[in-house]
């Protein structure tokens, strides 16, 4: 249940930052609160990852996977939403993105002990964590080329995909 809750929190980042590719940052900030939609959500997102790790987990391992998740997600929405407010001035902030991506790809392949072919989740884990890392690239190429649709609909894609792949995590019944 929780990774479906976390898919649809990164199915709307994903379409969010789709919709600001697909017609422009200009036209995406004539409504006031657009900016603020996808980093508001990416940190409320790191922010309820604190409950998961407390509540939902049960190895020291996975505590710790979720708790680095938590503060990388918290930090780069943070530091979105203080660019697009205006009190962050240098665009370099926008590296904090793929420097969260590289740390939740790591927890993410760090965190499974598992095999790729051990179970159906070890599968999930391995693919997520090599997909994040992976799409870093797209994060860092948003972050110094913020006009390039190329970065932008990659960096879009990549949440959509990462949702998709959580979906498709469910319990054995």
């Amino acid at each position: 249940m929780v990774h479906w809750m976390f898919a649809t929190g990164f199915l709307l980042l994903g379409l969010c930052l789709f919709a600001e590719a697909l017609v422009g940052p200009e036209v995406w900030a004539r409504r006031r609160w657009r900016p603020y939609l996808w980093p508001g959500l990416a940190f409320f997102m790191g922010v309820m990852m604190w409950p998961v790790m407390v509540f939902f987990t049960n190895s020291a391992i996975h505590t710790l996977a979720h708790g680095s998740w938590a503060q990388v997600m918290m930090l780069a929405g943070g530091a979105e939403l203080g660019l697009v407010r205006g009190k962050l001035r240098s665009q370099y902030w926008r590296l904090t993105t793929p420097l969260a991506f590289v740390v939740s790809g790591a927890a993410l392949l760090v965190h499974e002990q598992n095999g790729w072919l051990f179970q159906r989740s070890a599968f999930l884990h391995h693919l997520l964590g090599w997909w994040i890392i992976g799409c870093a690239v797209f994060a860092v190429g948003r972050a110094l080329q913020p006009r390039a649709l190329a970065w932008q609909t990659g960096f879009a894609v990549t949440f959509v995909v990462m949702a998709a792949m959580l979906y498709c995590d469910r319990d054995v019944a």
